[in-house]
């Protein structure tokens, strides 16, 4: 009797322990779909409470909140996993579906009283949820080890929901009362599945949910928060590995470096407060008109540099134009109209065999160009001619 009710006991602790590991980390990182990954395993300890140690009432009528429970789980695991990737969740359609399960479940139990039918039509809701989150996650791209272990998990609970009671009633039959079925071969298989999925399940979401605090860790080290855009760290480990990639698959890529014209002045003038509304306004500026490919970031006080792969010199001075030309009108609603703001750019295009320092040293030289030559203007890298020997010598 001892052990049955540790048996009994194992499913409700281990949800309750989730729960409560669930629950803190929402604590630490306000993120929904750890709060539903707490609200599920809290509701199947609730289940699994009511199913194997709440005192039995007539008609059978604790099975009712408990194989809500069972099907609330269902909702709530298959929402975390969903809104982890920040898609929509099927709220309705799981909601319908366990709607027709439950009605399906009641009418078996109070109407035409069927163990084995009853058994089929939750399992059968539970597993068509689960199926909802294979559809969800099937399309998009799973990069990562525990982007594919998710999708896993959530096939693997939705064939453990509707392969097993198939498999296991042609074999043994269906029940003709509740007498000996918790000592079954089939609620044994029950107890023994879903605690295997459930810690699977948490554990892959606990993974999940440390590598994005990671990657939040290093955004906020390699962003800039002004401009929006990557901070010189950010920018170079970023824009090193994109040029590498451009180089090696022997397509084109360029490097723009813009500085903003007299920024100093505008500080000493008008205050940094305005300088810093100037530099959020450019970064918003680059971002809006910068292809999705690009790499953007604030390398200094007033400077940016802006990678495009993909992308030949003649496009890249196009696009420059546009930004200078551009820039006054994307700063027109945070600054005075008597303040007109320009940048300068400079441009180099991708060399085989190079890397970043060296493409960067190239967009400079242009960018001194443009200054040089009066500022608010584009100037793209070109090379001093090589002079022949006679020339030279002479």
């Amino acid at each position: 009797m001892q052990g049955q009710l540790f048996i009994s006991l194992l499913n409700p602790g281990i949800g309750l322990l989730f729960a409560t590991a669930f629950f803190l980390m929402w604590l630490n990182r306000r993120e929904r779909y750890v709060a539903y990954a707490a609200g599920a395993y809290l509701a199947t300890a609730f289940a699994f409470l009511i199913q194997d140690v709440a005192p039995v009432l007539p008609m059978e009528l604790q099975r009712l909140p408990a194989n809500a429970g069972f099907l609330a789980t269902g909702m709530l695991f298959a929402a975390a996993i969903i809104e982890r990737y920040h898609l929509p969740v099927p709220w309705r359609a799981m909601s319908i579906v366990a709607a027709v399960s439950l009605a399906i479940f009641i009418w078996f139990l109070l109407g035409d009283p069927d163990i084995t039918a009853r058994i089929y039509a939750i399992s059968a809701g539970a597993g068509a949820i689960a199926l909802m989150v294979v559809h969800a996650l099937w399309p998009i791209a799973k990069p990562h080890l525990i982007d594919r272990l998710l999708f896993g998990v959530a096939a693997l609970s939705a064939a453990n929901l509707i392969i097993r009671p198939l498999v296991i009633f042609a074999f043994v039959g269906g029940f003709d009362s509740y007498v000996g079925f918790q000592q079954s071969i089939y609620w044994t298989t029950v107890q023994f599945t879903q605690a295997m999925v459930s810690i699977v399940a948490a554990i892959s979401l606990m993974v999940a949910v440390a590598i994005d605090m990671i990657a939040e860790l290093r955004r906020e080290a390699d962003d800039d928060q002004l401009s929006g855009l990557l901070n010189r760290r950010g920018f170079e480990g970023a824009a090193g590995a994109a040029l590498r990639r451009s180089l090696d698959d022997d397509r084109p890529v360029a490097l723009l470096i813009a500085d903003l014209d007299h920024f100093k002045q505008v500080n000493d003038r008008h205050g940094h407060a305005m300088g810093d509304a100037i530099i959020t306004a450019f970064g918003a500026h680059v971002r809006a008109l910068g292809p999705g490919d690009m790499v953007a970031g604030r390398i200094g006080g007033e400077e940016f540099a802006l990678l495009l792969p993909g992308t030949g010199i003649e496009t890249a001075r196009r696009l420059a134009e546009v930004i200078r030309i551009g820039f006054p009108t994307s700063c027109a609603e945070t600054i005075p109209p008597s303040l007109v703001p320009t940048t300068s750019i400079g441009l180099a295009a991708g060399m085989a065999g190079e890397g970043l320092s060296q493409l960067m040293r190239r967009a400079d030289q242009a960018l001194y160009d443009a200054k040089r030559a009066g500022r608010n203007r584009v100037r793209a890298f070109r090379p001093e001619p090589v002079l022949p020997p006679a020339a030279a010598a002479g």
